[in-house]
């Protein structure tokens, strides 16, 4: 039986500071449904988690995002943790790359603080989106109409509050990179 992300390729961006379950589950999800997955940094090499309060363990990222093109991807996956998605959405290259996928409506999937990211785009007018609560002003000031839901897609937009919505997010995800680009 063919796998439902068989020939994907998907871009994960993270910073120091990531939420180690909100990278490490939806991974798992992509690479059990048969997805490529690139780990793209701010810089190549390692990058640590956060994890229960305090510093998780470390990942590679296997390529820096001044050497890739979002052409060579069909989904993104931001993860929250707070220190990440602000180290990512201070980095132009980081926040160009986001904004390919918006414009040419391929899907993107944020969870807790990952929206944040997303904002800099100022491509989330009329997005029905929700985060970790304390960026839902946010995204209110940026255009979105906030919910909060355990799981909400816009469009290919997939997007929730916290760890604990992991399931739902990770089944909605693979569920919106499947069907592929959104118009």
């Amino acid at each position: 039986m063919e796998k439902k992300l068989s020939g994907k390729v998907v871009a994960i961006i993270i910073a120091d500071g990531f939420e180690q379950s909100e990278f490490e589950k939806p991974l798992k999800a992509l690479i059990d449904e048969g997805a490529k997955v690139d780990v793209i940094g701010i810089k190549k090499g390692k990058v640590k988690a956060w994890k229960d309060k305090n510093w998780g363990d470390d990942f590679e990222a296997t390529k820096s995002i001044t050497e890739v093109e979002s052409g060579n991807y069909d989904a993104i996956v931001l993860p929250g943790g707070v220190m990440n998605p602000d180290h990512l959405r201070t980095n132009d290259d980081v926040v160009d790359f986001v904004a390919d996928f918006l414009d040419e409506g391929k899907p993107i999937a944020a969870i807790c603080h990952g929206p944040w990211t997303l904002i800099e785009t100022h491509n989330l007018e009329g997005r029905k989106m929700t985060s970790y609560p304390s960026i839902k002003t946010d995204l209110i000031n940026a255009g979105v109409k906030w919910v909060d839901e355990e799981v909400v897609v816009d469009e290919g937009l997939v997007t929730s509050r916290s760890p604990k919505d992991l399931p739902a997010f990770c089944k909605k995800m693979v569920e919106e990179f499947a069907e592929g680009v959104h118009y």
